[in-house]
């Protein structure tokens, strides 16, 4: 049940080939701690960038970027842009989610894309400046946060409108967050406190836009979960570099 799940949800988050089928994509829907689960494998693939020492600190953070790309797609850029689009409009939350159906491009789906693509790589540029470990423990960290955040809206969201974003939170709730972030404690334990840090800004994230989605556009959908994925990493990935230049060198733990 679990390898499936893992095999959905990396077949859905990813572009690894993986396979996958209609019974891993309901294992993958039926089991959120599939999410952090799949961010491992992902952040595990961005991080690799970070082992190669030799390298300058600008070149291993564009790499990193495009494993990030490579890996992941396009897909939640996709749902980061048409939440960009609805926030930059006014009206009901309906108004709201008819525009993020538009499939125009506005001037809030720039906005959002290009702040978050340059919040991104200065954030995988600051990660080079921590030791070659603890960078890649943020790195993974960081995406693990973003996939638990993911997990959150799933456990404790309500659907905007049917569609992926339904399909994610029939059946799921607080009991299945609990096992979620079981699966992504061993992370936040790797390198105390960045990873920790790096776990807990990606849940917050979730709890915010969860909260702004809920008045703005009526719940959570499938642009949603994407935006909050694109958010998550980078806020987490910032908090990571900052809790060890705040303190990390004296307080990290292996």
């Amino acid at each position: 049940m679990v390898l499936s799940a893992l095999r959905g949800a990396l077949g859905f988050l990813s572009r690894l080939p993986v396979g996958g089928g209609e019974d891993a994509w309901t294992a993958f829907t039926a089991t959120p701690a599939a999410f952090p689960l799949a961010g491992y494998v992902v952040g595990g693939l961005v991080a690799l960038p970070f082992l190669a020492a030799a390298l300058p600190g600008p070149v291993v953070a564009a790499a990193a970027l495009v494993s990030l790309v490579a890996v992941t797609g396009v897909n939640h850029a996709d749902g980061l842009a048409d939440l960009g689009d609805a926030a930059a409009v006014h009206g009901a939350p309906a108004e709201r989610r008819e525009v993020m159906r538009d499939t125009t491009v506005g001037v809030g789906a720039v906005l959002a894309l290009g702040t978050v693509l340059v919040a991104l790589a200065l954030g995988l540029l600051a990660a080079t400046t921590l030791p070659a470990l603890v960078a890649v423990a943020a790195v993974v960290a960081s995406e693990v946060g973003a996939k638990t955040a993911m997990a959150a809206l799933a456990c404790l969201g309500d659907p905007s409108h049917e569609g992926f974003g339904a399909t994610m939170l029939d059946g799921n709730g607080p009991v299945d967050l609990v096992v979620a972030l079981a699966a992504a404690l061993p992370i936040a334990l790797v390198a105390v406190p960045v990873t920790a840090v790096a776990l807990l800004a990606a849940l917050a994230v979730a709890l915010l836009v969860r909260r702004w989605a809920t008045r703005t556009v009526g719940g959570v959908g499938g642009d949603v979960f994407g935006a909050t994925n694109e958010l998550a990493r980078v806020v987490a990935l910032h908090a990571a570099v900052a809790a060890w230049h705040l303190g990390g060198p004296a307080w990290t733990l292996w």
